[in-house]
């Protein structure tokens, strides 16, 4: 009598596809860590994304949990025709400026309502991790297995969805290239480890910062009395000065009272800067301001400046200039 043939053994059952994932955030530190176990790339200024195949649905899903699919139809779009069942990409959507590096604020006019020069259709889609693919969940594989499943999908591309390549560098060498091109900073993975949500320390984000003189002309008070709640500061443009946008961070309780005992003993006759705003006190610009700050906006104000230091002012040439024809 004939064997019966063997039966195959039943199929795994596959891993139910979470609706959302809350993503890993990396923590900030100073300086880029060191060892083989490391892999770094290029910190994008965008937002956090997580773009999910589904049967009959894509969705775009930000880091606080919002469906914001509609505001990234080209992404979504792309993402249909990766010929992949279901899956789960996570990345960052940014819009890049003439100097290929990511803009925030260029980003934040072409997904609003306002006009833009940029296009939604300019938005891009960096795809750093893979988190879902085809029934499987992918999160307790190390970070390197999951990018080598991953970059077959999207590297090479060079559409609204591309591929976040690792830079094959030293960390602190590629941190201080990253600055010198006027990135915003670069990122730091465990190549061994699984994927977490929330805040990290196997991820982890060193940013750049910039840093130089503004002239002080003047502040907004706090709520605090005797004391400074923002300085206003300018720039040189050709002969004059302009508004850079104000500084609310950096100083002691102490600091401040004495900023503000300094502005008020110098007041303006009429203000230094074409600035109409509720409550502030102009004063002559004498002064200038030791400030941090990350980058510029697109309407040319600072971003995320803090105060380091005050002193005289010594001469125009030492404070920053833009350009006559920003």
């Amino acid at each position: 009598m004939a064997k019966a043939a063997k039966s195959a053994p039943p199929a795994q059952p596959a891993d139910p596809m979470p609706r959302r994932i809350e993503p890993c955030v990396a923590t900030l530190v100073d300086e880029p860590p060191k060892g083989p176990e490391w892999a770094f790339e290029v910190k994008w200024d965008g937002y956090r994304l997580a773009v999910h195949v589904e049967p009959g649905e894509v969705r775009a899903i930000t880091r606080g949990g919002y469906d914001w699919t509609k505001k990234f139809s080209a992404i979504v779009a792309e993402a249909r025709d990766f010929g992949h069942t279901s899956m789960i990409i996570d990345g960052e959507a940014v819009v890049l400026d003439d100097q290929s590096r990511s803009d925030f604020g260029l980003l934040q006019r072409a997904v609003g309502k306002k006009p833009s020069l940029h296009e939604p259709s300019e938005i891009i889609f960096y795809a750093f991790d893979l988190l879902y693919l085809d029934g499987r969940d992918l999160r307790s594989l190390p970070l390197s297995e999951r990018r080598q499943l991953l970059e077959p999908i999207v590297a090479g591309r060079t559409g609204a969805i591309r591929f976040s390549e690792e830079v094959d560098a030293d960390g602190a060498e590629f941190f201080r290239a990253a600055c010198e091109l006027g990135l915003e900073g670069i990122i730091a993975k465990r190549r061994d480890k699984p994927y977490h949500s929330g805040r990290r320390p196997e991820w982890l984000k060193i940013k750049c910062a910039r840093r130089d003189w503004f002239v002080i002309v003047g502040y907004e008070p706090s709520t605090m009395p005797g004391a400074i709640g923002r300085l206003l500061l300018a720039a040189k443009k050709g002969d004059g000065l302009v508004y850079v946008g104000g500084c609310g961070t950096g100083w002691s309780n102490k600091e401040s009272s004495q900023l503000r005992e300094l502005l008020d003993a110098i007041p303006a006759k009429r203000p230094p800067v074409a600035l109409k705003r509720k409550g502030a006190v102009f004063s002559e610009p004498l002064l200038v301001a030791d400030i941090e700050y990350r980058a510029w906006t697109q309407d040319g104000k600072l971003r995320h400046p803090s105060f380091q230091g005050v002193r005289e002012m010594e001469g125009p040439t030492e404070i920053v200039e833009i350009d006559r024809d920003a």
